[in-house]
């Protein structure tokens, strides 16, 4: 299994700093609806509830690691010593009132992103990454959306639909391009075979186009091909959750167990 890690150490600019395509307070914005929605859904399932998306956690896992991502990402916003933090671990077996850590760990993230200059020195780790301000809220917007889908998945007991989810579409794109572009491109590609070739990601609702070209690492072309051997289709939203294996709603056209693979590979973990 591909394991694509949050490295807490500083590494290299992999690229120049490239543009997200949404506004900083936009990131922000979505930081704070999809962390109270975790925390709502959080509360209604009940933290011993299984999550269905990632069997191995209960809600109280999910609670206590985005407690700890988000108090992570503070730190390297504001400058401290993020290696002082308590571990998931730690948080889970030792804070009674998760909830309400958890939400004080979300508002101190964003009061640390209102304070960033824009000029801020910080860490990033993902290809094509935005200057280190807008990297942080952009990062933390989607990784709250996704676990905020987590939850709703354990409050469900399923997967949830893009419909449920109710993520909008200029949020999904930009998610889609992140883990594409920004997640995928980085090391070696698991689903390379030997013969090098293209897919194609094609969301209904919108003329964004990603050309993946797989050969021993991805990358991400501007050239169409003429015969990718895969096209997923479907909202926007829809190829957001499925390529974070949280959403079964892709339209596939070509090679459907070459996404079977996709899924069992190309997978970000926390390590």
């Amino acid at each position: 299994m591909r394991t694509l890690e949050y490295s807490p150490t500083r590494r290299p600019a992999l690229e120049p700093n490239l543009p997200t395509s949404l506004a900083l307070e936009t990131h922000k914005s979505a930081i704070a609806s999809s962390g109270h929605r975790l925390a709502e859904l959080a509360a209604a399932a009940g933290e011993s509830t299984k999550v269905p998306t990632c069997p191995a956690w209960d809600v109280r896992a999910l609670l206590a690691h985005q407690t700890m991502v988000h108090r992570w990402a503070t730190a390297h916003v504001s400058g401290t010593d993020p290696s002082t933090l308590p571990s998931q671990t730690e948080i889970g077996e030792s804070v009674a009132d998760l909830n309400d850590y958890y939400v004080d760990g979300m508002r101190l993230l964003l009061e640390a992103l209102d304070r960033a200059p824009a000029n801020l020195e910080a860490m990033t780790f993902l290809r094509d990454a935005p200057a280190p301000r807008e990297f942080w809220a952009r990062r933390q917007a989607h990784e709250t959306t996704v676990h905020m889908v987590d939850a709703l998945a354990a409050s469900l007991q399923r997967m949830p639909t893009a419909e449920e989810a109710a993520i909008e579409r200029d949020l999904a794109l930009d998610g889609i391009d992140e883990l594409l572009a920004g997640f995928f491109t980085r090391g070696r590609s698991k689903v390379f075979d030997g013969d090098v070739f293209t897919m194609l990601v094609a969301p209904d609702d919108s003329d964004r186009r990603w050309h993946v070209r797989v050969a021993e690492s991805l990358t991400i072309t501007d050239e169409p091909s003429e015969s990718p051997r895969l096209s997923i289709g479907g909202t926007a939203a829809s190829i957001y959750l499925g390529l974070w294996n949280r959403s079964d709603e892709l339209t596939l056209t070509g090679d459907h167990e070459l996404m079977k693979r996709w899924r069992k590979t190309q997978k970000v973990r926390w390590r």
